[in-house]
């Protein structure tokens, strides 16, 4: 079987510095706010090019974190509209109910899956705060239309990072002309997960966010940690979020690893869309020749079919395993259809239906990758 994620086979690759790291941690006597975590989130603000890391307990944490700051900020009223794309994961949705705002559906392109800002702006009304951009599959949205778009409207810009861990950012946006413009310091605020199968993963949930933010990072922290700015004294309405020593410890055992198995993603996705068969009218890619580059680390490898169910039981009936991201859209979940089904989505739903992911592990061999090829060649 030709895994979709071979997570153990990924964790073994860093041995034995990853248990090594968990020893050191085991036998500290700590493992909460310490030194592993400390240390975790200066390298990762490095990494981003942002002054600040605050880890949390997971990436749904950290979405949620960001605007429960801006509430007590004043930013945001109980109410407020934050734009997302439709066709995201649930929980980028979540953060924004879970903070007491109200997310307003807008569909993506078709050409990207990420957030078309030309429709963002159709939405906006005088309720609405922030637009939140996801990138989507670890391809970098639209940042400098999305950077244009805020600026007219004085909206924050919140990124939704989750499946981007080290893209690089390829135009120059108002005022970040020196930085390096990593996934992470491209808003306002931007929110990680280090669920174990993301680019960067740890062993189990995380999350951090990341901004130049001075004044919102010290209040996540407070809030984070049950709204408290000192033992026992509580200024917030906080919740338990922390991203603990054992986590810090492995992810900072990976981090050196990340822009290089983010290079062999690139060099997997560059062998999926030369030798697959695109000229098959059934399946289809979003994937040109001149997306393959640091701005997109391919967190996942999209192909899109109205067949999508049928190729996946032949991929699995040939021993290779596959994934759907995601089948059914938040609009159509029971949680939310209450409030959003009724709304016309189409270039959403035509994703959710027609999504399949393929291997996309930075340890699949070459081999490996042809044995995919030609088993979905052989398919159409």
């Amino acid at each position: 079987m030709i895994k979709y994620l071979d997570l153990q086979k990924i964790n073994a690759s860093f041995e034995p510095e990853l248990s090594d790291a968990l020893l050191r941690v085991s036998r500290s006597g700590w493992y909460l706010h310490g030194e592993a975590t400390a240390r975790f989130e200066q390298e990762f603000a490095d990494f981003c090019g942002t002054a600040h890391c605050i880890g949390t307990g997971n990436g749904l944490d950290a979405l949620t974190l960001i605007f429960l700051a801006y509430r007590e900020l004043g930013v945001m009223n109980a109410g407020d509209e934050v734009i997302v794309p439709a066709n995201t994961y649930i929980a980028t949705i979540l953060s924004i109910l879970h903070a007491g705002l109200k997310p307003v559906l807008c569909e993506p392109l078709p050409e990207t899956c990420n957030i078309d800002v030309i429709h963002a702006e159709t939405l906006i009304t005088q309720r609405t705060r922030a637009i939140l951009p996801v990138h989507l599959y670890g391809r970098l949205a639209d940042m400098q239309g999305v950077y244009d778009l805020a600026a007219r409207y004085g909206l924050k810009i919140v990124e939704d990072a989750a499946q981007a861990h080290g893209a690089i950012y390829d135009k120059v946006l108002p005022g970040k002309e020196k930085q390096l413009l990593r996934a992470g310091n491209l808003s306002d605020a931007a929110a990680f997960s280090f669920y174990p199968a993301k680019n960067l993963g740890a062993l189990g949930d995380g999350g951090a966010i990341t901004t130049h933010d001075t004044s919102l990072a010290a209040i996540v922290r407070f809030i984070a940690n049950y709204g408290s700015t000192e033992k026992y004294v509580h200024l917030y309405q906080g919740i338990n979020s922390r991203l603990d020593e054992l986590q810090a410890a492995v992810l900072s055992v990976k981090l050196p690893r990340l822009d290089k198995d983010n290079v062999r993603r690139r060099e997997i996705a560059q062998l999926y869309k030369e030798n697959i068969h695109w000229k098959y009218p059934k399946l289809q890619c979003t994937v040109s020749t001149e997306d393959i580059k640091e701005s997109n680390v391919f967190h996942i490898f999209p192909v899109f079919s109205p067949r999508r169910d049928e190729l996946q039981h032949y991929l699995t009936a040939h021993n290779i395993h596959s994934q759907i991201h995601y089948p059914i859209p938040p609009h159509r979940q029971k949680a939310l259809i209450q409030e959003y089904g009724m709304q016309q989505l189409p270039i959403t739903e035509h994703i959710h239906n027609e999504e399949l992911s393929l291997p996309i592990s930075p340890l699949l061999t070459n081999e490996e990758v042809g044995q995919v090829i030609d088993c979905i060649n052989s398919f159409v």
